[in-house]
């Protein structure tokens, strides 16, 4: 029986298996920093950034991340997808969906007008997920990366 849930402090383990999978997906290595401070971030209910997880048989085996924007287009803003990643041995079981599912239902109950997320061109299996939902918005995102100063 699968159930999702708030990510917890006692999570730590299981969510490191599954976001440094998430990050290897992507070909893409953070600093150790970053990644205990988005840890941090995901457990401050102060902080705009929420975290879920889904447990399978007991064992945490996806995760999802998102966070709520302001809009000039809308009165209560948007809810934004931005990480989601399910142990790639247990695919195929409706798991993303139910996450996506549950972050759908976090949007509507917060008034959101809506609810977006972004993946890789490339990324053909999760695509078919998403464009079970609806089809690419058509927009292209522009990204100039910007150091922090030392």
């Amino acid at each position: 029986m699968n159930s999702i849930r708030e990510l917890r402090a006692g999570d730590k383990s299981s969510w490191l298996i599954l976001w440094r999978g998430y990050l290897e997906f992507y070909e893409t290595e953070i600093p150790e920093e970053q990644t205990e401070l988005t840890w941090s971030r995901l457990l401050d209910s102060e902080y705009n950034m929420h975290g879920l997880v889904i447990e399978d048989g007991g064992a945490i085996c996806g995760i999802v991340h998102y966070s709520f924007q302001t809009s000039t287009w809308s009165p209560n803003g948007h809810c934004y997808l931005e990480d989601l990643f399910v142990d790639p041995q247990i695919r195929g079981k409706g798991l993303g969906r139910a996450l996506i599912d549950a972050v759908y239902d976090i949007a509507v109950k917060s008034g959101c007008s809506r609810l977006y997320w972004s993946t890789d061109e490339t990324n053909e299996t999760a695509r078919k997920l998403y464009d079970t939902y609806t089809k690419e918005s058509g927009k292209i995102q522009y990204r100039i990366q910007i150091s922090s100063p030392d």
